[in-house]
């Protein structure tokens, strides 16, 4: 679903904190930090990552799995077409 180096780049990308991701998605501080420092794939439970996917989505980042379209291929994550500025809260 998503990787701990695919939200870290999200992140970046963003350019917000733990913390503000953790108020963007409705998750703990230390829910994030765990699933940032997760060997591959996170894992947790569905409704967590639902939440995550879906703040990464509305702050403007689309989230490539392994196989879908893109023009390098593999997994990775990029700002959505059209979103020129992050929406993110700050």
């Amino acid at each position: 679903m998503i990787t701990a180096a695919q939200l870290r780049a999200a992140r970046a990308l963003l350019g917000i904190d733990q913390r503000q991701l953790a108020e963007l998605s409705d998750l703990s501080v230390p829910t994030i930090q765990r699933m940032e420092a997760s060997e591959g794939t996170i894992r947790g439970n569905v409704d967590s990552l639902v939440k995550l996917i879906d703040a990464l989505g509305a702050a403007g980042v689309e989230v490539i799995n392994e196989g879908a379209v893109s023009s390098g291929g593999g997994r990775g994550v990029r700002l959505k077409a059209g979103s020129s500025s992050p929406k993110v809260r700050t």
